[in-house]
C-alpha cells in the first residue's frame, strides 16, 4: 500500500462562494477508452445540462485513457470549440490511473466523474456535488441500490453488483451501499490526501477510495439515481470481479495490519458539531464514560470467563484474586489508550502501578462480598456467586472510572505545554479511536 507524505490533517470543510466567474467550482472528469460513439453526444449533453441547472463555473474533462481509435480527435475537437472542456491524454490504461491523474492537477475545489455512456440520469448531479459545495460532506456517491433509486437492468448485473456489495460489507465492513457507480464526487483538499494513499489504478479505485475514506470518518453522502444500464459496455465482467476480489483482499490486510496513515485524513477536532463545548459538562466525559463502559464490559466478560476457568481448581478466593489482576491489567491498559487516550510508553509503568491501587481497592470490595456470602451460607450456588461478584464490580466501577479520571489519568491540557505541529502529528495515530480529547 502507498505511503508517501501528504500535506497532513484536513482543513475545516467550508461553505464554497458562490461565484459565476474564474476558477470553476466543478470539474466533471470522462474517463474514456475507444469512446468515438459516445463521446460527442456525451460532452454535448452534459454541457447543456450544466448551462442550464447549475449555478457555478464548471468544466468537462475528457480523460482519454490511451484510446486507439478515434477518440482522441474527437476529444481534440470538443476542447478547441467548447471554451468550458479540456482534453487529457493518458499513454496508459485504467480508470483509477485517469481518475487520480486529473483530479491531481486539477484547480477546481469540487471533482465528479462520470461513465461516457451516460447511464446516470443527469438530474442527480446537482443533488450529487451540492452537499459538497455546501461543506456538509467529503465524498458523494450515486447509488442504485438504495430504495427509492430506479434501475433498469438484466439479472445477471444485478445479482453481480449486489454480492459484490454484500462480500464489501462482510470482508470490509463496508456501510455504503453501491462502490461501482460510475457516479462520483470528492472535495479536493480531500483529494490531495486520500489519492496518494490509493493504489489501484483499474475499476477497484473506487472501492478502494471509499473504504479508505470511511475507514477514516469521512462523510459519504449518497444519492439515490435513475440509471438505464448500456448494453453496448465494453467491461469484461469476469476479469474486473477477479481483479475486485483481488483488492478487497489487499485493502483487508492492509487495514489489518495498520499500515495504512489514515490519520493524514483527521478532520479537525470542531469541525463536528458533536463537538462543540457544553456549558457545565467537563471537556470529554461524555466520550470517556462511552469508552469506558465498553471497556469495563468487556473487562467483567474477561474476568468472568477467567474466574469460572481458575475456580476449576482452586477456591473462590484465591480464584477471584487471580482473575481480578489479570482482568486488572487488561482493563487499564485498555482505559489507558481507548478512554482517556494516552499515547507512547511513557508514565505506563507507573499508570498499571496506580492502576493496580485501584485493583486492590475492587479487590476489597468483591472478596469482601465473598466473605459475607460464605459466612451467610457454609456451600453457595456458583451462581449465587457470579451475582454477588457481578454486583460487587458494579460498585468497584463507579469508583474505578473516578479515581482513573482525578488520578490515574488526569486531564493535565490546561497545565502543559502547547506541543508543536510534529508533536501533535507524531501523536495522531488512528481518527476511529477518537485521538482528539
Amino acid at each position: 500500500m502507498r505511503t508517501d507524505s501528504s500535506p497532513g490533517t484536513l482543513p475545516a470543510r467550508e461553505h464554497l462562494p458562490a461565484t459565476a466567474a474564474g476558477t470553476p467550482v466543478l470539474d466533471v472528469v470522462i474517463p474514456v477508452y475507444n469512446e468515438e460513439k459516445d463521446l460527442r453526444r456525451c460532452v454535448l449533453r452534459l454541457r447543456e445540462h450544466l448551462a442550464r441547472t447549475f449555478p457555478y463555473a464548471f468544466r468537462v474533462t475528457i480523460a482519454d485513457n490511451a484510446s486507439t481509435d478515434g477518440t482522441p480527435l474527437i476529444a481534440a475537437e470538443l476542447a478547441a470549440s467548447c471554451p468550458d472542456v479540456t482534453n487529457f491524454r493518458l499513454e496508459r490504461k485504467g480508470r483509477g490511473r485517469a481518475l487520480r491523474t486529473v483530479w491531481s492537477a486539477s484547480d477546481a475545489p469540487v471533482l465528479a466523474y462520470m461513465d461516457v455512456d451516460l447511464s446516470t440520469d443527469l438530474n442527480a448531479l446537482l443533488p450529487l456535488v451540492a452537499p459538497l459545495i455546501s461543506g456538509h460532506s467529503d465524498l458523494a456517491i450515486g447509488s442504485r441500490l438504495s430504495r427509492t433509486s430506479r434501475v433498469v437492468r438484466g439479472p445477471k448485473r444485478e445479482f453481480i453488483s449486489r454480492a459484490y456489495n454484500l462480500i464489501l460489507r462482510g470482508s470490509l465492513q463496508a456501510r455504503f451501499s453501491d462502490a461501482q457507480c460510475g457516479f462520483k464526487a470528492i472535495r479536493r483538499e480531500v483529494a490531495q490526501v486520500l489519492l496518494p494513499l490509493v493504489e489501484d489504478t483499474g475499476w477497484f479505485f473506487d472501492t478502494e477510495m471509499l473504504v479508505l475514506a470511511e475507514r477514516a470518518g469521512l462523510r459519504i453522502h449518497e444519492v439515490p439515481v435513475d440509471w438505464v444500464d448500456d448494453p453496448d459496455s465494453t467491461v469484461h465482467i469476469v476479469r474486473t470481479a477477479t481483479d475486485d476480489l483481488k483488492g478487497v483482499w489487499r485493502v483487508g490486510r492492509a487495514l489489518t495490519t495498520g499500515s495504512l496513515p489514515l490519520d493524514r485524513l483527521a478532520r479537525p477536532f470542531g469541525d463536528d458539531p458533536r463537538d462543540r463545548e457544553i456549558t457545565d459538562v467537563p471537556k470529554g466525559l461524555a466520550r470517556q464514560l462511552v469508552g469506558f463502559c465498553v471497556v469495563g464490559g468487556l473487562s467483567t466478560l474477561f474476568y468472568l470467563l477467567l474466574y469460572s476457568g481458575f475456580r476449576q481448581f482452586g477456591g473462590s478466593q484465591a480464584a477471584n484474586a487471580l482473575a481480578l489482576l489479570l482482568s486488572a491489567l487488561a482493563n487499564t491498559a485498555a482505559n489507558r489508550r481507548l478512554t482517556f487516550g494516552v499515547r507512547g510508553r511513557g508514565g505506563a509503568v507507573r499508570h498499571q502501578a496506580q492502576g493496580l491501587v485501584v485493583f486492590a481497592i475492587g479487590l476489597a470490595l468483591t472478596s469482601g462480598s465473598l466473605a459475607a456470602l460464605n459466612a451467610a451460607t457454609t456451600s453457595p450456588a456458583h451462581s449465587t456467586e457470579i451475582a454477588v461478584l457481578v454486583v460487587a464490580n458494579l460498585a468497584a466501577t463507579v469508583l474505578r472510572f473516578l479515581l482513573f479520571r482525578a488520578w490515574v489519568f488526569p486531564d493535565r491540557r490546561d497545565a502543559a505545554p502547547v506541543p508543536s505541529p510534529t508533536q501533535a502529528h507524531a501523536e495522531l495515530t488512528t481518527i476511529s479511536t477518537g485521538d482528539s480529547r
